[in-house]
């Protein structure tokens, strides 16, 4: 039987030559633009993740003591407990789903632009739980053009997910405006404000009136109503008095409630409204030269006589003159 005869493979059609040894080594002009691809996906990659975090596309973590929560003045003054606590109950079973805005202060420090309640839950949750996983806060950083621009990041998502009360919208225009980041009320309105109707955003401009005056003494400001804002803006306006009689009131009599202030409040205002209203400032008195070294000053209940003539002697003639009525 005649033997079959084994054909080699060609040499250079992809086979290595008889005898040769793999060594597994790749020509060195292969491996030079292997690495430089390499090095061109890795420099893509970063280049997008960096433009991803520049322009707030990538959510980093962050530890908690790395963000600072007075950055900018808060919209909403107050958080109530029972929403704390939901929130917090939220945290614990499902993990944050939302992350918070900041803005990079360098060296590893940010300002807090929006997220202040989860913020605050999660440092409740460290601190009540000691569990690691709460140090830390899933945070989108933005790149604001100015401090105007923090502010309004701030107030629309609050006037998406919360409702803010008159005040506290009134408050934040004011702070804001307080703060250098606007150049007038109006301004500040407009800018904070733009999505709202006209007629909302003259009710808050209203409610700024307050904000200088009570701001300090009142304890329950973003629970006033709409009707009880406005009621109380006019009545300062119409009674200038009743700023003064407001601050004594409400820091003497202590409100623990809402209500307990709101009352005050009113009591106060038919008060000033009962008060019988005062005469107009007195006019100008008339001055006169009575004689070269005398001069007068009168206006209705009262005249002032003096200069060089008024002596003991002349004051002894008037004063017998005024007897004899003449």
């Amino acid at each position: 039987m005649a033997k079959r005869k084994r054909l080699s493979p060609a040499v250079g059609l992809g086979a290595e030559p008889s005898g040769a040894a793999d060594t597994g080594a790749r020509p060195p002009i292969a491996r030079i633009a292997g690495d430089a691809a390499t090095a061109a996906a890795f420099d893509a990659v970063r280049g997008e993740l960096e433009d991803a975090q520049q322009s707030g596309r990538l959510v980093m973590q962050l530890p908690l003591e790395a963000i600072d929560p007075a950055y900018l003045i808060r919209d909403r003054i107050e958080m109530a407990p029972d929403d704390m606590e939901s929130l917090k109950h939220s945290l614990a079973r499902r993990g944050q789903q939302t992350p918070i805005e900041v803005v990079d202060l360098s060296g590893g420090h940010y300002g807090l632009i929006s997220g202040a309640r989860r913020l605050k839950a999660l440092e409740q949750l460290q601190i009540e739980t000691g569990e690691a996983r709460f140090g830390l806060v899933q945070a989108l950083i933005r790149s604001p053009a100015d401090r105007a621009d923090t502010y309004i990041a701030m107030i629309e998502e609050n006037e998406i997910r919360a409702d803010l009360s008159y005040y506290e919208r009134a408050r934040i225009a004011f702070k804001a405006v307080e703060a250098g980041a606007f150049d007038s009320p109006k301004a500040a309105l407009q800018g904070l404000f733009a999505g709202v109707s006209f007629s909302k955003r003259s009710k808050i401009k209203t409610f700024m009136a307050l904000v200088p005056p009570l701001d300090a003494v009142l304890r329950f400001p973003a629970q006033l109503s709409e009707r009880q804002g406005l009621a109380l803006a006019k009545a300062l306006a119409d009674f200038p008095q009743l700023e003064g009689q407001l601050r004594d009131v409400l820091a003497q009599s202590v409100p623990t409630t809402a209500t307990e202030e709101a009352d005050l409040i009113e009591q106060a205002i038919k008060l000033s409204k009962a008060e019988p209203k005062k005469d107009d400032a007195p006019p100008a008195p008339v001055v006169t030269d009575v004689a070269w070294d005398i001069r007068m000053s009168s206006r209705n209940g009262r005249v002032v006589l003096e200069g060089a003539g008024v002596t003991e002697t002349f004051i002894k003639r008037l004063e017998a003159t005024l007897r004899r009525g003449e």
